[in-house]
């Protein structure tokens, strides 16, 4: 039977080393054996388990919650099994819904189609908006409450194209950060400070007033943390979501106002 040290499962999970040394302190995941050299070696039945802990973290499951669930084991853990089935089955027709209605926001932006108003906003879960607005006032505190009004009468003022402008700038910048990723730039890179800019100036006109660095880097982490929001930059390129809040962090340093 394979057996795996924590660097080994480190590169065949995706998971950090880092990480693993965690899950082992806090007892989620603990090796089969610590051999007479000090490493940690995993099996078979530790790989199954970091599996259904990268399942529980995909849907947003807090970690002490995880080693609850996990412990019962049996039905129990068929049943968590395929009830992230579902889940995901749900997140991927909305991700499909997303990619049709951004192909045509593409189409009619380049000119070869016009979309309906009704289009506009296919795949957007409000459920998930408030959501998130939910968390950032529990968070920030009543403040962030009015922040988000602000927001809100920003965006309602906005016409269809204001509102596609919005969109397309969000792609546009998006795309170019995760290609400079892909080509190897580190974070701090001079070469991302122009998108960097722009991707703050979105920032601020969605939230309808300015984005101090300091909040700029809070957002970044915010990506970090966030579940969905991790899922959203991982599918851009993975890696994306530590990297692009790294890039905000060290422009948020360099940045004078």
């Amino acid at each position: 039977m394979a057996r795996y040290t924590v660097k080994q499962l480190a590169q065949l999970s995706g998971v950090s080393v880092r990480a693993l040394h965690h899950y082992d302190a806090i007892g989620l995941l603990k090796p089969a054996f610590i051999g007479e050299n000090r490493y940690r070696y995993y099996g078979r039945e530790e790989l199954l388990r970091l599996q259904d802990i990268l399942f529980h973290r995909e849907l947003g499951v807090p970690l002490h919650t995880i080693g609850q669930l996990l412990d019962r084991g049996g039905a129990d853990r068929l049943a968590a099994l395929e009830a992230h089935r579902a889940e995901l089955v749900v997140r991927l027709d909305r991700s499909r819904r997303l990619v049709r209605t951004i192909d045509r926001t593409i189409s009619e932006l380049k000119g070869t189609s016009i979309m309906k108003d009704s289009d506009l906003y296919q795949g957007f879960s409000a459920e998930k908006q408030a959501g998130y607005e939910a968390q950032l006032i529990e968070r920030y505190g009543p403040r962030m409450r009015e922040r988000i009004d602000q927001s809100h009468v920003a965006w309602d003022k906005l016409d269809d194209a204001g509102r596609q402008a919005r969109m397309a700038e969000s792609e546009d910048v998006g795309q170019g950060l995760a290609a400079l990723m892909r080509i190897g730039e580190p974070p701090e890179s001079d070469a991302a400070e122009e998108l960097l800019t722009r991707h703050r100036a979105w920032v601020a006109a969605m939230w309808n007033r300015p984005c101090r660095p300091q909040a700029y880097a809070g957002l970044g982490e915010l990506y970090t943390l966030h579940p969905d929001f991790r899922a959203r930059f991982e599918a851009v390129e993975p890696g994306f979501t530590d990297w692009l809040a790294a890039a905000m962090r060290a422009h948020a340093e360099r940045a004078s106002d």
